[in-house]
């Protein structure tokens, strides 16, 4: 199984992000764009996994979690990555909020008990709205003139982090939880 480490969104908060992202959609950049369900912050990538070792990926969590409270979360702001020259991520921002900052440090670090690599690049949290198609390799133009103008500003109660599931089909990567963790009161 394909897994990852992720803080999930609000179904209304998806869809505002969907609808704010529109023009985007209607500028037909060549863009793979994420289904509106499959928004969400990822923590840690870890790929595949055996199912033999989910109950240490899920006990690595645990652990990660422990201690960490319940925190609001601002959202906000398009951009993409590296740059919207060479896009080959576009994405909603996410506050590096120290509360943020410490959980994913601690899933880093629980988890290169496992043996899962540290990641290499400084955490810059983000949604990701959509990935450059092979044709778009050289660069998106015109992307930054249809970012310039987006909006979308808001904020979420982050109360819980998943061990999420991403099985690939051909519409897309389908999301599902294999484990939920809660976050203090």
């Amino acid at each position: 199984m394909r897994l990852f480490i992720a803080v999930n969104l609000p179904d209304e908060v998806r869809r505002a992000i969907h609808a704010a992202a529109a023009p985007l959609r209607r500028a037909a950049v060549p863009v793979k764009w994420v289904e509106p369900d499959g928004l969400h912050l990822t923590l840690k990538f870890l790929g595949a996994v055996d199912p033999a070792r989910l109950e240490p990926v899920v006990a690595a969590l645990e652990r990660a979690c422990r201690g960490a409270r319940a925190f609001p979360l601002p959202l906000g702001g398009f951009g993409a990555f590296p740059s919207a020259e060479r896009a080959r991520v576009i994405w909603v921002g996410c506050e590096a909020v120290p509360p943020l900052e410490l959980l994913q440090h601690g899933v880093e670090r629980e988890f290169a008990t496992l043996d899962y690599p540290l990641e290499g690049r400084p955490f810059r949290p983000h949604l990701t709205l959509g990935r450059a198609r092979p044709e778009a390799r050289g660069g998106v133009r015109g992307l930054e003139a249809v970012l310039a103008p987006l909006e979308f500003a808001d904020e979420i109660a982050v109360r819980s982090v998943e061990v999420m599931e991403s099985t690939l089909g051909p519409k897309g990567a389908r999301y599902d939880v294999r484990h939920s963790v809660t976050l203090a009161g």
